[in-house]
């Protein structure tokens, strides 16, 4: 329990913190927030499942999952809420389009309040467990951000809510995947006392050691916890095998994933969700196995 969560919201922290880890410590992220930070370009196109073009479809798609978040802007959970009151929401308060030089975008300023946000959950009953922010190392708005962030933190603990941050070290010469600079932004969430961090993973390196040597960004998280960003679309038996090494190996505890996911149909996105599920939170029942030989 953070100690920025006062006695009479520790009881609330407990229920969202559960609610959000299916019991099991562990955060399965479906990221809806990528309506916003990739506009229309993943969700409609060649090898984009037709059905990926409504809104409603990532909502579809974390009903029909065992233990998943839906992470989305509230305008979103404002229109399509009221049919899916049981899911666990993640509220993510700010965010940016890929339109335009990067280096000039300022998505600091969060577009809602903890206040809102707060408001928003008494009024509708729904299950909102937290709240997500994007923070930036290395940029132009970078200590804009970090301030945001920190004063995000502090609020939602004090209203019993958890916090994901997605930390992303971007700039010139700035080498992303680099296991030290991811290390560094999993320290950056821990002193700001974030209770999860989506981070990259170095999908694209060759290296067989890889999931080992990613334990070494879990340490610099200390007791925030690591979940990492889902990639590239990839077929389901190499997204699965990688993510078991992510847990087993590397000692992560999660997975965020967007594309990956929801450009597939509602069937071919259930059975992936399944087999992530099964990975993180164990099999539903012992005659439950599907996935099981792909390791």
């Amino acid at each position: 329990m953070p100690l920025t969560v006062p006695k009479d919201k520790q009881e609330a922290y407990r229920r969202n913190y559960q609610a959000a880890t299916f019991g099991r410590d562990r955060l399965f992220l479906i990221a809806g927030d990528q309506k916003v930070e990739h506009l229309n370009d993943d969700f409609f196109g060649p090898g984009i499942s037709p059905e990926d073009a409504e809104p409603e479809h990532l909502f579809q798609i974390a009903a029909a999952s065992r233990g998943g978040v839906l992470a989305t802007h509230l305008g979103l959970l404002s229109r399509y809420g009221h049919r899916y009151p049981r899911l666990p929401y993640i509220i993510k308060v700010n965010g940016r389009s890929h339109l335009g030089p990067n280096d000039e975008k300022d998505s600091s300023r969060p577009w809602w309040s903890v206040a809102d946000i707060v408001k928003f959950k008494s009024q509708n009953k729904l299950n909102i467990v937290g709240l997500g922010y994007t923070l930036y190392l290395g940029g132009k708005y970078e200590a804009r951000m970090l301030k945001e962030a920190a004063q995000l933190i502090f609020s939602a603990h004090q209203a019993g809510l958890i916090v994901v941050l997605w930390i992303y070290p971007r700039g010139k010469g700035i080498r992303e995947e680099d296991i030290q600079t991811i290390a560094g932004a999993a320290g950056v969430a821990a002193a700001l006392d974030a209770d999860f961090v989506k981070l990259k993973y170095p999908y694209s390196s060759k290296d067989k050691n890889i999931a080992k040597k990613y334990q070494t960004v879990i340490k610099a998280a200390g007791r925030t916890k690591v979940i990492c960003v889902g990639g590239s679309r990839r077929s389901l038996k190499n997204m699965l095998s990688e993510i078991k090494n992510q847990i087993d190996i590397s000692g992560s505890s999660g997975l965020a994933i967007g594309r990956n996911l929801h450009q597939r149909s509602l069937k071919d996105a259930s059975k992936l969700a399944s087999g992530i599920s099964q990975i993180l939170f164990g099999e539903p029942n012992k005659k439950s196995s599907r996935f099981l030989g792909i390791f």
